[in-house]
């Protein structure tokens, strides 16, 4: 059964992925090549698409056929949505606002899309929850630290980049903001895990770039992680597409060895954020071959990113089980 999550304007598919062959690998870059060529002679051509799209996710359970959705499909679909989860605040100038997951939702109210989904009140993650991916030194941190003992937590704050140094500021309820968001991804993950629905939808999730014991990109706790871990207790393999435009480097990172998950990540490369996501990282051990990125630049084009986009899963995942 194809289920999907989305989680921050971006969603999750159940699918089979496989290892690509360095064949497939050469027609990707044959692929980025010729988009480059149209940036030379179109430079003026830019793209609608941005930085705001996080994922999609897919999962594969060994005993159950792919769903093609068609126009008699009707999709069940939930939204997680916590209404304190807009009220918190990193800092002044700082470009994260999660003030704008209330402007989201009112949309959602005013647009009578509510009335299309399920609606949920998503539960706030336990530190036992989060500590099934996050190291528990870490999560501890996270759950003591305020900005009135900042000084308590100087030699830790360094350790686990946090801080007024770094783009992940310690703001009042730090960590309760961390626990809503990811509830919201692990309960849309048990959706699906549960067959109750076939899209969940939480906007506030999609935070990247945590790693296991690090803060980094404006990300505390890696919700997209624990998802994909939850729903790997009943599903056989999930495939994570990544269209933000900074690479997905923390859930990589996470899932860099095995080939149970493979992630797929189109985003902005060169003296950009984070850095990494080259095309040759390609994972290790059991994980070679599961891990691939589509590094672009500048001026990509609205036809451009579609042809990357739609290359990668005709190549890469056979849908049937």
């Amino acid at each position: 059964m194809l289920m999907k999550l989305f989680i921050h304007e971006s969603s999750i598919f159940v699918a089979k992925p496989r290892a690509i062959k360095t064949r497939e690998r050469r027609q990707l870059l044959l692929a980025l090549r010729s988009y480059r060529r149209s940036l030379a002679s179109k430079p003026s051509e830019q793209s609608a698409i941005n930085g705001s799209i996080h994922y999609l996710l897919v999962a594969t359970h060994p005993s159950t056929t792919p769903l093609t959705p068609t126009m008699s499909t009707k999709l069940r679909v939930s939204y997680f949505y916590h209404p304190e989860v807009g009220h918190f605040y990193y800092g002044p100038s700082h470009p994260m606002k999660p003030h704008r997951l209330k402007l989201a939702h009112h949309l959602v109210l005013s647009y009578g899309l509510y009335k299309k989904m399920e609606c949920y009140h998503p539960h706030p993650a336990s530190q036992g929850e989060l500590s099934k991916f996050h190291s528990e030194d870490y999560v501890s941190f996270l759950s003591r630290i305020t900005p009135d003992n900042l000084r308590q937590f100087s030699t830790q704050m360094q350790k686990f980049n946090a801080g007024d140094m770094t783009d992940c500021p310690v703001f009042d309820g730090l960590f309760e903001f961390a626990q809503l968001y990811t509830g919201a991804s692990i309960d849309g993950a048990i959706k699906l895990n549960n067959s109750e629905t076939d899209i969940a939808i939480n906007w506030s999730g999609g935070l990247h770039h945590a790693k296991k014991s690090e803060a980094s990109g404006f990300c505390y706790i890696n919700d997209i992680v624990l998802a994909i871990l939850e729903l790997l207790k009943v599903h056989a393999r999930v495939l994570y597409i990544d269209i933000d435009v900074h690479h997905g480097d923390g859930v990589e990172e996470a899932f860099y060895c095995t080939d149970r998950v493979m992630t797929f990540s189109l985003h902005k490369y060169g003296d950009f954020f984070p850095g990494t996501g080259h095309i040759k990282d390609v994972g290790a051990k059991e994980g070679t071959g599961y891990s691939v990125n589509a590094p672009l630049t500048s001026g990509m084009t609205d036809k451009a990113y579609e042809d990357i986009f739609n290359f990668f899963p005709a190549c890469y995942c056979d849908f049937s089980v």
